[in-house]
């Protein structure tokens, strides 16, 4: 078995061209004490003489050089972190970003190489100092650009920033993009490609996870840190993060090719839609396709693999019931069995096109059948693949019994049970996706079958791959070469012969679009408060802000200072930058809502920060530290003049004016208004409905507000439930209510009956996401109105929007304009290049799994008063999720609340209450009751771990530790619980 050392020499050899990128070795020589002073010297004249490239390698052979000193790989590492190297030090440590963030870090470096020439035309020092206080830079690099600027000029200077802003971790580029701007270059601004799409960091924005749960278990929803900055750090390579919405309504379905049996009773609604309890009923029509639908569906029909591109609403589903149809019919004629699966990203999905579609058209010869997290059935999945002809269900719970027949841990599915795969949404069939794995799995099966056949052996047979998408979007491209190399990377994905597109014709239904701008406020008093309470914390905790108070990037610069200062364990310092998140938000509020929305945000904070800071008997002090007096006092202070100019309606902001008066305009100029109003989070769609409820003059003409966001547990607001948002819908479907307040969870995947009118309110992300919220709109005379809110710049996005969009279409038909045969070329070359990435994938995640340390190595501290909790020899992992404590001494640190959220879980076990540090009342995590036992739930994003001896700034989610930690062993623990009960009687 290999050394420590020697697998330590692997890495490095292994990492050694990347190292030559990312590694400064004039910084990294200042902080390596294992090599000596002749040795650097020649690695000095080396870089002098050849560059920093070949000096990256003398450096590495001079490291890796046998004897090693003990300790010789941490110092290595150390002295890449300190030197400004962090990149680097997060490879060596195998903390490696997800591939799709990873090669949008790499495109980005290539656009700055290639883009270069024009950026090198900058105002250096302004940037430089920019960069510096955004840890774009170190000091030492700094102080190097600021030299090299005085001897040989601004460009000089330039191409020296640049060169060592790429090396930066993942996220570097957004905050460059932010700095040009913020220093007065928007031409090169706009050259880079302008500000990134993305959700600002640490807020509740909605984003619905890609995957969901295996059947019985907990859906993973938690955004990891990785893919937020991936997203975050470029929007020409924006890869779309929420899920995309089944689009089919039935409005182009209602035509004379359509007609319902003679004694059909089936119910309708007036406006052409039919419900899901009608779906249920009796057997619907055989299906007669329009033309347009005939002509994209042909290929299919003949058994190639081809993705069907359509608009939004034109029946991309009915298409796909058709194919299953014949595919079943003739499968069936030719004496074979078929099995057809329908993947989709959302659950709410799962049942919509079981009841709706697939169900309806196909019960009455085939077997229909859903799977999903929420799923009444609790048989195998195996069985229910083997026992049914269509099986409706979520991508990851094929993915999982993919992988358990891959392992041979049990029973599972291969994909040679299956004859013809329909995936809904499939542009989300790109790296890190669910979507992806299983077309991988697709991939390097039918290339292994071209060697086999070869060698005339028998191949494993193929199903059939059908992809349906309203817009595969152009990946954030900017020329059209580009955008044509992401669909067809796509098309390569799916395995796809064609991508099939067509005219609708008479059924092309366009939205008219009204962009409404609204003017920045005279007078804002109430802002100027909460300004005033923030700056009063920067002085307190001597910390200078260099961007705007309450803007994306104050927002982020703000979660650094957190992460940081846990990090140092300078509680002054964190715990103020926790309540200027909470001012900042407030400040958003402001400018999105109502003030008294704002007011009431805050104020519920501080009142739960309070209640923290005392136990459920009131017998114990929880200890409260100088700042958190400062800060509870602070907004006592200024809390009486909040609620004042809250209730003052001239101080509202103007974009609120503007979308009363919309609202307004819509419900009197329609006989049957309905619409959607698509907002940023989940605490803006509730007080937006609210604000609704509340204001008689929308009651006085028939508005009937409610609001719909999603069921992921990733925010502080209280998600919503499936169940809770059928109900909703159903209303919304029947017209007890007419206007909804949704986020994303909306604008893509759930199927709502057709709206008079769309309104997206100070949110606008990609042209995947416009093209999808512009189908709600799919009335006659419908309309699709974008609301300026303050800095939400959705006016200019929603133009480049409509630019990708164009270009997306130009793209569409260039490819489907291409010799079959180049068409085919192109795609192997992709499909070879997957293959070839997913190689390297596996190989870095089996050299990952060869960092599983010793959990004795791993200390937790509480992130709120630095008090030592527990290592990871004392935690053990419940049905490998769930992190618990069960020692005696751990105990004895907590105290007990109440769960004001009380959720049943899937699981055998529900949430009881909250556990929290005795000593500063910070949450720890839950109290779980697991088969009659209390276990003490950890969250690791309370805690500040030291994983051999060294203090990680981020870690928020157990999965990026690599520890192995013991299982939890229910009997043993059962017993030591009924002793201590016996004992107690005694």
């Amino acid at each position: 078995m290999a050394s420590e050392d020697e697998v330590n020499e692997h890495l490095i050899e292994n990492f050694r061209p990347r190292l030559r990128e990312l590694v400064v070795v004039q910084q990294v020589l200042d902080y390596l004490h294992l090599i000596d002073s002749n040795q650097k010297e020649r690695i000095r004249k080396k870089e002098a003489n050849e560059g920093n490239a070949e000096a990256v390698d003398l450096l590495i052979s001079a490291v890796i050089r046998k004897p090693h000193g003990p300790g010789w790989f941490t110092a290595f590492v150390d002295a890449l972190e300190h030197s400004g190297c962090g990149y680097a030090a997060d490879i060596m440590q195998a903390n490696l970003p997800a591939p799709e963030v990873e090669a949008r870090n790499d495109y980005c470096v290539k656009l700055i190489q290639l883009l270069s020439p024009s950026l090198v035309d900058m105002k250096t020092e302004d940037v430089r100092v920019h960069c510096l206080s955004q840890d774009l830079l170190t000091p030492a690099d700094a102080e190097i650009v600021e030299t090299t600027t005085t001897n040989k000029g601004r460009a000089s200077g330039a191409s020296e920033l640049l060169r060592r802003i790429v090396r930066g971790r993942p996220g570097w580029f957004s905050k460059f993009l932010d700095i040009l701007r913020e220093t007065g270059h928007q031409h090169l601004y706009e050259l880079t490609g302008g500000s990134p799409d993305c959700d600002k960091q640490g807020s509740d924005v909605e984003m619905p996870s890609l995957s969901d749960e295996p059947a019985g278990g907990k859906a993973a929803t938690e955004k990891s840190p990785e893919a937020a900055e991936g997203c975050d750090s470029t929007q020409f390579m924006d890869i779309n993060i929420t899920e995309s919405p089944q689009d089919e309504a039935t409005d182009l379905y209602a035509s004379p090719e359509f007609t319902a049996p003679p004694n059909s009773s089936e119910a309708s609604h007036p406006d052409g839609t039919h419900s899901v309890a009608a779906a249920k009923g009796p057997e619907k029509a055989d299906i007669v396709l329009r033309a347009y639908q005939a002509d994209v569906a042909r290929p299919a029909l003949e058994g190639k693999n081809i993705i069907i591109c359509l608009p939004t609403g034109s029946g991309k589903t009915r298409v796909a019931v058709y194919i299953t149809k014949k595919h079943l019919d003739n499968r069936r004629a030719e004496g074979q069995s078929g099995k057809v699966v329908i993947l989709v990203n959302k659950i709410p999905l799962v049942e919509q096109h079981y009841a709706a579609e697939f169900l309806p058209y196909l019960k009455r010869t085939y077997k229909v059948e859903r799977v999903s997290g929420d799923s009444q059935l609790k048989i195998s999945f195996t069985e229910i693949v083997k026992k049914n002809d269509v099986i409706i269900c979520t991508a990851q719970i094929l993915e999982n019994y993919l992988e358990r027949s891959n392992t041979g841990e049990d029973e599972g599915v291969n994909l040679s049970d299956l004859t013809l795969i329909v995936i809904d949404e499939c542009h989300h069939t790109q790296k890190g996706g669910v979507y992806n794995h299983i077309m991988m799995r697709y991939l390097k099966q039918k290339h292994k079958n071209s060697r086999l056949k070869k060698e005339q052996k028998q191949a494993v047979p193929l199903p059939q791959i059908l992809g349906l998408t309203a817009s595969p979007g152009v990946g954030g491209a900017t020329k059209m070469e580009k955008a044509e190399e992401h669909i067809l990377r796509i098309c390569a994905n799916l395995d796809a012969s064609k991508i099939m597109t067509g005219s609708l014709g008479e059924y092309k239904k366009e939205p008219r679009k009204i962009v409404v701008s609204v003017e920045d406020r005279k007078e804002d008093p109430f802002g100027d408060v909460i300004k005033k309470i923030m700056n009063a914390i920067h002085t307190h905790a001597e910390l200078s802000p260099t961007c705007d108070l309450g803007s994306q990037n104050y927002e982020q610069w703000v979660v650094q200072k957190e992460r940081k200062a846990a990090t140092m364990e300078d509680q002054k310092v964190r715990v103020c930058a926790e309540h200027l998140r909470q001012y900042s938000e407030g400040l958003n509020l402001s400018n999105t809502i109502r003030m008294r929305d704002s007011f009431g945000f805050l104020n519920k904070y501080h009142e739960e920060e309070r209640k923290k800071k005392t136990t459920p008997d009131e017998e114990q002090c929880i200890q409260i530290t100088e700042t958190e007096r400062f800060l509870f006092t602070l907004f006592q202070e200024n809390k009486k003049e909040l609620q004042r100019l809250a209730d003052i309606p001239e101080y509202e902001n103007d974009s609120l004016s503007k979308l009363r008066a919309k609202i307004l305009q819509e419900f009197s100029t329609r006989e049957a208004a309905r619409g959607i109003i698509f907002t940023k989070t989940r605490r803006s769609a509730i007080a937006l409905s609210q604000w609704i409820q509340e204001n008689p003059k929308f009651a006085d003409i028939g508005v009937k507000a409610s609001y719909v966001i999603g069921g992921g547990d990733q925010s502080v607001v209280k998600p919503m439930t499936s169940a809770e948002r059928e109900d909703v819908l159903t209303k919304f479907s029947k017209g007890e209510v007419n206007l909804l307040i949704a986020t994303t969870v909306a604008e893509e995947g759930l199927d709502i009956p057709e709206c008079n009118f769309v309104i997206r309110y100070g949110l606008v992300t990609n042209e995947i996401a416009m093209i999808q919220a512009q189908g709600r709109g799919r009335a006659e005379g419908s309309s699709y109105t974008l609301v300026e809110v303050k800095n939400s710049g959705v006016a200019e996005k929603e133009c480049v929007n409509e630019y990708r969009k164009d270009m997306m279409n130009k793209a569409i038909d260039r490819i489907r304009a291409l010799n079959q045969k180049d068409y085919d070329k192109r795609i192997l070359e992709f499909q070879i290049q997957a293959i070839m990435e997913e190689k390297v994938r596996m190989t870095r995640k089996k050299q990952k799994g060869m960092k599983n340390e010793n959990p004795s190595d791993v200390k937790f501290s509480c992130r709120g008063c630095s008090k030592h909790v527990c290592t990871g020899e004392d935690i053990k992992i419940i049905e490998k999720m769930h992190r618990v404590n069960v020692t005696a001494q751990f105990s004895e640190l907590f105290i007990q609340r109440e769960n004001t959220a009380l959720q049943e879980r899937l699981l055998d076990y529900e949430t009881n209450g909250i556990i929290a540090c005795k000593d500063c009342g910070r949450n720890w995590g839950t109290m779980m009751f697991y088969r009659g036992i209390e276990c003490p739930c950890l969250h690791v994003k309370n805690f500040v771990v030291t994983f051999n001896e060294k203090k990680l700034s981020k870690c928020t989610k157990w999965s990026e530790l690599a520890v192995k930690f013991s299982a939890f062993d229910y009997a043993e623990h059962a017993s030591q619980v009924a002793q201590s009960s016996d004992d107690e009687e005694t």
